[in-house]
C-alpha cells in the first residue's frame, strides 16, 4: 500500500532532483530474435532462424538505466574492456541519459551476456566474461572518492565478476560521506557488506548464506540473525512470486505486483533501482518499497532486460488511491 503522503507531480520532482550513484559489475546483454521450426539433424536440439538482434545494458548499467527510466538522476562507475561491447555499451548508457564513467581495461574484454530467443522463450544463453585487473580496480576506488561528493545516495550491483572487489572500502567511503549504501549482494562472503544501510538479496541468494528455513518464523529468525551480525538497517528479501519481504526493526510484506511473467531477468536490478531512488527522495521504507514493488512487477510482465517508465510506475501507484 502507498501512503499517498506526497501528490503525484510531488514524487516527480523529488526523483527528477535525486542522484544516485551506482557502481558494480556492467554487461552487454545480447538478444538475437528468431523463430524455431524443425530439430537440428546434427542434434536434437531446435535450430532457430534470427530474424533480428538487439543489445541493452545489464547488470549495473540496468540498474543505472533504471534509476532514469524512473523519473531520476543516474551516474554509472564500472570497468570495461577496450572493444566493441564497451563502445555499444557506453552508446546505449548516453541514449538512456546515465553519466556514465566506464574505466577500460586493455587486458579484458567487456562482459556479453548473448540470449537466443524464440517465441518469447529463452534457448539458450551464451557468457563472454573476465575479471578486470586489480590496478583498474584501485583507480575505480579514486573515481568513486570523486564521484561521491555529487551523489544522494549508492548502489552497489555485485554480479561476482570482480568489479567490487573493493566492496568494503567503498561502503566505508560512502557511509564516511553520509551517504546510504544499498547493495544487491552475490556469493556466500556477507562479511564484506558489513556497515551497508541494507542488502537485496533473492531466496537463492539469502540461502547461500543462512542456508535453509522450514517455517517463516525460522526466516524470520535467520535474517534478522544476518542483520545484526552485518549491522545493516535492514534487508530487503525479493520473493519471486511471493513479492518482497523487508526485515528491519519492523517487518513489512508486499505480494507480487506482476500480472503475467514473461521474463525475471534483471527485476533485483529494478527493485534496487526502485527502493533507492524512493529512500532517496525522503519516502518511507514502506513508501519505498511499495514502489520497487510495483516496479518489479511491471518489467517481469517484458521480454528481456527491461526497465519500468514513470508513466508505467505512476498508473499504477496512484489509481491506487
Amino acid at each position: 500500500m502507498f501512503s499517498g503522503s506526497v501528490s503525484k507531480d510531488d514524487l516527480l520532482s523529488r526523483f527528477a532532483k535525486t542522484r544516485i550513484l551506482v557502481v558494480g559489475d556492467v554487461m552487454l546483454d545480447r538478444y538475437w530474435f528468431g523463430d524455431t521450426y524443425r530439430i537440428s539433424p546434427e542434434a536434437p536440439v531446435p535450430v532457430a532462424k534470427i530474424e533480428r538482434t538487439e543489445n541493452r545494458a545489464g547488470g549495473a548499467a540496468n540498474v543505472a538505466r533504471n534509476i532514469v527510466s524512473l523519473g531520476g538522476q543516474a551516474v554509472l562507475l564500472s570497468v570495461v574492456g577496450c572493444d566493441a561491447a564497451a563502445d555499444d555499451l557506453t552508446a546505449l548508457m548516453q541514449q538512456d541519459g546515465v553519466d556514465t564513467h566506464l574505466l577500460r581495461d586493455s587486458s579484458i574484454s567487456t562482459t556479453i551476456k548473448l540470449r537466443v530467443i524464440a517465441r518469447n522463450q529463452q534457448l539458450i544463453r551464451l557468457d563472454f566474461e573476465k575479471s578486470p585487473t586489480c590496478e583498474i580496480l584501485r583507480t575505480a576506488v579514486d573515481t568513486f572518492r570523486e564521484l561521491i561528493a555529487t551523489c544522494d545516495a549508492v548502489i552497489l550491483s555485485d554480479y561476482g565478476k570482480g568489479g567490487l572487489t573493493h566492496v568494503t572500502e567503498m561502503i566505508d567511503i560512502a557511509r564516511n560521506a553520509g551517504k546510504m549504501v544499498l547493495i544487491d549482494p552475490k556469493g556466500n562472503d556477507y562479511l564484506r557488506y558489513r556497515g551497508a544501510t541494507m542488502i537485496t538479496p533473492n531466496r537463492t541468494e539469502l540461502r547461500e548464506v543462512v542456508g535453509d528455513w522450514k517455517s517463516e518464523d525460522e526466516l524470520t529468525y535467520k535474517v534478522q540473525q544476518l542483520r545484526a551480525n552485518l549491522r545493516l538497517q535492514s534487508i530487503l528479501l525479493t520473493r519471486s512470486e511471493d513479492g518482497l519481504s523487508l526485515f528491519g526493526e519492523k517487518i513489512e510484506h508486499r505480494p507480487t505486483q506482476a500480472i503475467e511473467v514473461y521474463d525475471v531477468s534483471g527485476a533485483g536490478d529494478t527493485v534496487i533501482a526502485g527502493m533507492t531512488l524512493s529512500l532517496a527522495a525522503n519516502l518511507s521504507d514502506s513508501d519505498a518499497m511499495t514502489i520497487a514493488n510495483i516496479a518489479a512487477g511491471v518489467v517481469v510482465g517484458k521480454v528481456g532486460t527491461a526497465t519500468c517508465t514513470w508513466n508505467e510506475l505512476a498508473n499504477v501507484l496512484f489509481s491506487k488511491q
